[in-house]
């Protein structure tokens, strides 16, 4: 039994949801967001906001129930408050530089790393070793820091590389003589 299945998400004044088939919408002030559904769960739009239920009781539906309602609240957060990611660069010489929709990575190789940033992304750079990646779809946000960050992932002797905010790196002690 899912304790957060069990929950339905709160609709906050200002977002308006609607299921139109096997697609359920969700229009907010940043956005709009959609997500396919699941013939496993039944949803239901409510005015104490959308419940999610398994349609049957199969082991697949409950092993979907929780997923389910957690996809569903991200889809109704992204549009009222969005996601951020930021990641530190650390390392003698590494920097990075936002221009328009592509991010300028100097990561000690011979050449400087152009990415192009996702439709519906915003990337800003406070600082040359800060990197901000937000936008309403957390699944998209996610994916992009973990490709910028793969380009140079921390590594444990310096702590050099791309992190994210608040990652601990496991520290090794260094060869000795």
């Amino acid at each position: 039994m899912s304790r957060i299945g069990k929950r339905p998400v709160p609709v906050p004044q200002g977002v308006e949801a609607k299921i139109e088939g096997d697609t359920l919408t969700v229009k907010g002030p940043k956005g709009t967001l959609t997500m396919g559904l699941s013939d496993q769960i039944d949803y239901k739009v409510e005015d104490e906001g959308i419940s999610v239920n398994p349609a049957n009781d199969t082991r697949k539906a409950r092993d979907f129930w929780g997923m389910q309602r957690t996809l569903v609240s991200n889809l109704v957060e992204g549009v009222t408050e969005g996601f951020t990611r930021t990641l530190e660069i650390s390392g003698v010489g590494y920097r990075a530089q936002a221009q328009g929709s592509k991010l300028k990575l100097q990561l000690g190789y011979s050449h400087d790393v152009d990415l192009d940033v996702p439709e519906g992304l915003d990337v800003k750079t406070p600082d040359q070793t800060t990197i901000i990646v937000s936008g309403i779809d957390k699944q998209s946000v996610g994916q992009f820091a973990a490709e910028i960050r793969r380009w140079r992932k921390p590594e444990p002797y310096k702590g050099k590389g791309i992190k994210y905010q608040g990652e601990y790196i496991f520290r090794k002690e260094g060869k000795k003589k």
